[in-house]
């Protein structure tokens, strides 16, 4: 599958942008980078989807300039003004060329998901590779109100549970995309939540 992040040269505090090119043309979250839609058609001129792992600023901060520029489906777990359609946990949708299954994944967000699939995982805020906090294993902040690292440590071993083997490509929402050993990347995220190690100084 051909992905792009189209928000790699932002110069604004924006999460990862992805364009998954192929069957299903879908962009995994909108980012906060004003213009983004012409880095989208850089690549293609259809978009049939926006996929909205959480609704957090940096994640949808340009999703309904997005959606009205390529006339795409919105796909959420919360609702939002220019939602289509509303995402479950266990759903399935393709993105780009590979069918995902939407995990509820909550405690960065209450309405996080990840998309699972057979070898590529979006795995929005909940694990990345690296994110300046820690490297090789990292996870989504929980020291903002409304935020929960009981939960987010259920959601990671949750997502373990149902990430299959042959998932070899992390797509995170911050930091850089991962080539690999996925699941021990997950599993060490795991490993540094439950240890109730801070990601910064004050949490």
């Amino acid at each position: 599958m051909e992905v792009h992040n189209v928000t790699a040269d932002a110069d604004v505090f924006t999460s990862n942008a992805y364009l998954a090119l192929g069957e299903t043309p879908t962009l995994v979250d909108a980012g906060a980078m004003t213009g983004v839609e012409s880095v989208i058609r850089d690549h293609t001129d259809r978009l049939d989807r926006v996929v909205v792992t959480h609704q957090h600023s940096d994640h949808i901060g340009q999703l309904e300039p997005v959606c009205s520029a390529f006339d795409a489906d919105c796909y959420a777990y919360a609702d939002h003004p220019v939602r289509t359609d509303s995402l479950r946990d266990g759903d399935e949708l393709v993105v780009g060329d590979e069918r995902c299954e939407v995990v509820h994944t909550p405690g960065h967000g209450d309405d996080h998901v990840a998309l699972v699939g057979e070898t590529a995982l979006f795995s929005g805020d909940v694990v990345v590779y690296n994110d300046g906090a820690f490297d090789d294993g990292s996870f989504g902040r929980t020291d903002y109100p409304g935020m929960s690292r009981e939960r987010l440590i259920e959601s990671i071993t949750e997502l373990l549970d149902r990430l299959p083997d042959s998932v070899d490509s992390m797509y995170a929402g911050h930091g850089d995309v991962y080539t690999g050993d996925v699941r021990a990347v997950v599993e060490r995220s795991l490993g540094r939540a439950k240890r109730r190690e801070p990601k910064y100084p004050d949490e």
